[in-house]
């Protein structure tokens, strides 16, 4: 499956595989890649997301950002790892990626889209129709019980 869209040089697109190396870059921008994660992860956690999308530059074909859905298919999805790389940030990219994956759940009827943002990224998300949600999100860390 790709689903493309192209904007300003840039293609959105909805992908089942995508370079490794790519998405680990990704990863590291977003702070949240670990030296000791196995990059073969890469490959079957893009198939198994619900939805996986990437920008493109036309131009040099580098990969600028991502961000994936996590569904049951039914009802809900959460949008997860959102990231453009930092020299490519308050472009717009983000926004379209994001704008696309909410499009992309309505379409499939899912109704109930959520997120975990950092407090920091708020104005960002908010524009966009999320708001801050009552309750605790909460994180199993094994060893901490």
């Amino acid at each position: 499956m790709c689903d493309e869209e192209k904007s300003d040089n840039i293609e959105y697109r909805f992908v089942r595989s995508w370079p490794p190396e790519d998405i680990v870059s990704l990863y590291k921008a977003g702070g949240w890649w670990k030296d000791h994660y196995d990059p073969k992860g890469i490959l079957p956690l893009i198939e198994k997301s619900f939805a996986f999308t990437v920008a493109v530059d036309e131009k040099s074909g580098r990969t600028l950002g991502m961000g994936r859905i996590i569904s049951d298919g039914v009802s809900d999805a959460y949008l997860q790892d959102i990231v453009v790389l930092p020299e490519h940030r308050r472009k717009g990219i983000g926004k379209k990626i994001l704008k696309k994956m909410v499009e992309h759940c309505r379409k499939q009827g899912l109704v109930w889209i959520g997120l975990i943002a950092e407090e920091s990224t708020e104005d960002f998300y908010s524009p966009m129709g999320f708001k801050r949600f009552e309750g605790q999100p909460m994180v199993y860390e094994p060893g901490d019980n």
